[in-house]
């Protein structure tokens, strides 16, 4: 008995042993880990002043200070593990990656897919930081595209971060894209109204609206005969910020309404005409057939 305790006691003294030995290397590795944030911060301050002069592409700078920033932590990361454990060599450090990443992908598939996606993003470039966008059931003006996630700031002031991989897979609507942007504004006039008429006093309208584009062209476009009104459709250009769109929007609408109520055209309610029959003596099937013995 007394034999099994000396052996553990020695074992225990020889873990305690290798324990101390190991205190100023884990320390090192903590110094390290610690100068690595620091060396990011400063790697990452240093990569965009660079890029900012070298590199137009805001997405690409964006990558690039990212890029940075991760690895300077892997490469820092490394260095303390083979200053903490001396034993322990680089080729094995890369053995050991080798066979964990099979697991740790499995374990952050969706945060590996998500940063993937968002190189992919930042490269390509579908979009830009201040751009606006309609993606799944969110609109708004993109702020930021990081790692895992793309953040926009919808036109109520809500702050969206959406995942890349979604972002990337999901149909999204660029609606800063191209210079220009159309609205569609639908404008009814009623039966009486001489249409010839109605539709130069629309093209004049929209076409001397401040914020109104020369071109492309405004045009006026009769779509329908509607329940109460014959219906035409304006279209016309604006710049394609949303402010502006709904700016513009505005001014249309009221000055539309100041033009026909100066020339006497009337934009009609919904109307509906109901006629009530005698059913006593109507038949849906023979309408012009009166009951027996009537002859009113």
């Amino acid at each position: 008995m007394s034999q099994i305790t000396e052996t553990i006691i020695n074992s225990l003294q020889a873990i305690l042993s290798i324990g101390i030995q190991r205190i100023p290397g884990l320390l090192t590795g903590i110094i390290i880990l610690f100068l690595t944030r620091y060396c990011s911060e400063i790697f990452q301050k240093i990569t965009k002043e660079v890029t900012a002069k070298t590199i137009k592409n805001h997405s690409l700078q964006i990558l690039a200070d990212k890029g940075v920033y991760v690895g300077t932590w892997v490469l820092g990361v490394l260095f303390a593990c083979v200053v903490a454990f001396p034993g322990l060599s680089l080729g094995d450090i890369v053995a050991t990656l080798g066979v964990g990443s099979i697991a740790i992908g499995f374990a952050f598939q969706d945060i590996v897919k998500n940063f993937f996606a968002g190189i992919i993003l930042l490269v390509e470039e579908p979009f830009r930081i201040g751009d606006e966008i309609a993606v799944s059931d969110y609109q708004g003006i993109i702020e930021d595209i990081s790692i895992r996630t793309t953040s926009i700031r919808t036109y109520q002031g809500e702050k969206v971060l959406l995942p890349n991989a979604s972002v990337f897979t999901d149909a999204v609507m660029v609606k800063t894209a191209y210079p220009n942007r159309r609205t569609d504004l639908g404008v009814g006039v009623d039966y009486n109204t001489p249409l010839p008429m109605a539709k130069d006093l629309l093209q004049q309208t929209i076409c001397d609206l401040d914020g109104v584009l020369a071109q492309p062209a405004p045009e006026i476009d009769l779509v329908s005969f509607g329940d109460s009104s014959i219906d035409f459709i304006v279209r016309y250009w604006t710049t394609p910020k949303q402010k502006e769109v709904r700016r513009v929007q505005t001014l249309a609408i009221i000055k539309i309404k100041e033009v026909f109520d100066a020339a006497d055209i009337n934009i009609p309610y919904h109307i509906r005409t109901l006629y009530y029959y005698n059913q006593d003596k109507y038949n849906d099937y023979f309408p012009n057939q009166l009951p027996a013995g009537d002859d009113t």
